[in-house]
């Protein structure tokens, strides 16, 4: 009998221990992680936005790009320009060559293409 006195107590405490977490909102059975963790659409809002300027209109609905960007030397420190053409889907036919616009990362809507118009910040003279 004096053994069963003796565990009697330890099971009490768990089962406090487990009342006290369910009342206070806490549940250590299920965990669930958070959208960003997962990846799916936490980073929806840290999109790559970038300004440049339209080279080619010719297609329907996409326009080209050029994008230049500044990156330093990793041995000598010198300053380069790198640039790059990208294509970028333009809904309403509205940018122009010449014209400086900020785009925004998207989904891949086509092969290649996988940036959308947000504005047109500069017309073309």
């Amino acid at each position: 009998m004096s053994q069963n006195t003796t565990e009697n107590p330890e099971v009490e405490v768990d089962s406090q221990e487990t009342a006290a977490a369910e009342t206070s909102g806490q549940n250590t059975a299920a965990h669930e992680p958070s959208q960003a963790s997962l990846g799916h659409g936490g980073d929806r809002n840290y999109r790559k936005v970038r300004q440049g300027y339209v080279v080619s209109d010719k297609m329907d609905k996409t326009i080209t790009v050029m994008v230049e960007d500044r990156v330093k030397h990793a041995l000598y420190g010198k300053v380069l320009r790198r640039s790059e053409k990208v294509k970028v889907h333009d809904e309403a036919n509205t940018a122009g060559v010449g014209d400086r616009v900020l785009i925004m990362e998207t989904r891949p809507l086509s092969a290649t293409k996988r940036w959308r118009l947000v504005e047109i910040l500069e017309k073309a003279k």
